[in-house]
C-alpha cells in the first residue's frame, strides 16, 4: 500500500539564515519559529546594503523589533560603532543572545547590546538625533507599531552622516501613504519583493 506524504509547507520559516556580508560573511544565526517572525530575505538585505554602503563605521544603528536579528547582526558585521538590538519576546531574545555568543567567535568591532524591551517605549525615551540608522520590520499583522514607530525614529535619527530609516512593510500599504506619516522625511530608495515593501527614509534636510 502506498502511504501518503505530507507536502512540505514552503511558506515555513527557515531554520537558519545566512549574514551576508561583512566579518561574519556566510556566518549563519539560528531561526525560531514563533508568531509574526519573518526574516529579513537574502535579496531584501542586500539590496538594503548596497544602499547603505559595504561599510557602516561611525553609526550607531536600532533595530526595532529585531526578531532574527538579521538586520542588526548585518549591521554590526559591517563595522557600526554601536548595535542595539530591541526584541519584546522572551524566546526570540534568548535566540538573539545564542546567535551573538556563537557569532562572537569572531568579535564585532564595535558594540553590540541585546534588550528584552518594547521597542515603542524605548523609542519615547531616547534624546533627539541619538541614532543614525534605525531599522523598523515589525509584524504585519500589526500595522499601528510600524506607524508609531516610523514617528518617533524620525524624531531620533541623524542622518547626517549616513543611514537613514529603513522600514519593512506590506504590500497593501503605499510608500506615499508612509511618506505622509513623517513630513521632513522621504522615501529616497523604494524595493518591492512579493508581498513585502521595502523604503530607505532619508531627511529632505541632506
Amino acid at each position: 500500500m502506498n502511504k501518503s506524504v505530507k507536502p512540505k509547507n514552503r511558506t515555513e520559516a527557515p531554520q537558519k539564515i545566512r549574514i551576508i556580508g561583512g566579518i561574519w560573511r556566510s556566518r549563519l544565526i539560528n531561526v525560531l519559529d514563533l508568531p509574526g517572525l519573518r526574516p529579513t530575505t537574502d535579496r531584501v538585505r542586500e539590496t538594503l546594503f548596497n544602499w547603505l554602503g559595504q561599510d557602516l563605521v561611525g553609526l550607531r544603528c536600532l533595530d526595532l523589533f529585531a526578531g532574527t536579528g538579521a538586520l542588526g547582526f548585518e549591521a554590526a558585521s559591517r563595522h557600526a560603532d554601536k548595535v542595539v538590538l530591541l526584541e519584546k519576546d522572551k524566546k526570540a531574545v534568548a535566540n538573539l543572545s545564542k546567535n551573538f555568543a556563537l557569532l562572537q567567535s569572531s568579535p564585532a568591532p564595535g558594540e553590540v547590546y541585546i534588550t528584552q524591551a518594547d521597542s515603542l517605549e524605548f523609542l519615547k525615551y531616547q534624546i533627539d538625533g541619538s541614532s543614525n540608522l534605525i531599522f523598523i520590520d515589525p509584524p504585519f499583522q500589526e500595522g499601528a507599531l510600524l506607524d508609531q514607530a516610523l514617528f518617533e525614529a524620525a524624531r531620533i535619527c541623524d542622518d547626517t552622516a549616513g543611514g537613514g530609516i529603513y522600514v519593512e512593510f506590506p504590500a497593501s500599504r503605499s510608500r506615499e501613504e508612509l511618506e505622509a506619516l513623517v513630513p521632513e522625511w522621504h522615501c529616497k530608495k523604494y524595493l518591492e519583493a512579493g508581498q513585502v515593501k521595502a523604503c530607505l527614509f532619508r531627511s529632505k534636510a541632506i
